[in-house]
C-alpha cells in the first residue's frame, strides 16, 4: 500500500516540477535570430508556402462526363450513356438472343455452386459451402520507394526443359 502512495506521491512532484520549469523558461526572452541579407537564405516559415490547389468536385464530375462523351461533342448521348451497361448485357447474353434468362444471369453463381458441391447431391455442407466465400482483393498500399528487379541474366546453351 505504500508502494502505491509513494509512487503517487512522486507522480505528483515530478507533474508540479514540469509545470515551474515551463513557466520559467516561458519568461525567459528569446535571442532574436540575425537578419540575413540574402532573403533566400533566411529560413522560411511554413506560414511563407502558398497553399497546395486542391482537385474539386467539378473536376471529378468533368472527368467522368468526358469518358461518357466517346464522340467528345460536349454532350452524352442516351446511346453514350447506356453504353457501359449494353456491354455488361451482352456479356450476360451468352446465346445472344437479346434477352437475359435466370440461367445467363446466374450462370457464375451456378457454376459457382457446381463446383463447390463435390459429392453432387444438390447441396453443400458446411465444408462445401466454405468453398464459396468471396475473396476480397486488397486495395494495393503505396510504394513511395519502389525496388526494380534486377533483369535475370539469361542462361547460357539453353535450360534442360527445352531439350527434348
Amino acid at each position: 500500500m505504500w508502494k502505491y502512495l509513494a509512487g503517487a506521491a512522486s507522480a505528483l512532484l515530478l507533474v508540479v516540477a514540469g509545470l515551474m520549469l515551463g513557466r520559467v523558461l516561458a519568461d525567459e526572452p528569446k535571442p532574436a535570430l540575425p537578419a540575413a541579407a540574402d532573403p533566400l537564405a533566411a529560413p522560411m516559415a511554413f506560414g511563407d508556402l502558398p497553399e497546395p490547389p486542391r482537385a474539386s468536385e467539378r473536376t471529378k464530375e468533368e472527368k467522368r462526363f468526358d469518358r461518357y462523351d466517346k464522340d467528345r461533342n460536349g454532350a452524352v448521348s442516351r446511346p453514350e450513356y447506356l453504353a457501359n451497361r449494353q456491354k455488361a448485357f451482352a456479356r450476360l447474353d451468352t446465346n445472344g438472343d437479346g434477352r437475359l434468362s435466370f440461367e445467363e444471369y446466374a450462370t457464375k453463381t451456378s457454376d459457382k455452386f457446381a463446383r463447390a458441391d463435390r459429392n453432387r447431391n444438390g447441396t453443400l455442407d458446411r465444408p462445401e459451402f466454405s468453398t464459396t466465400r468471396v475473396i476480397r482483393k486488397e486495395k494495393p498500399r503505396c510504394d513511395c520507394n519502389p525496388v526494380k528487379a534486377a533483369p535475370q541474366a539469361d542462361k547460357a546453351g539453353g535450360s534442360d526443359e527445352d531439350e527434348g
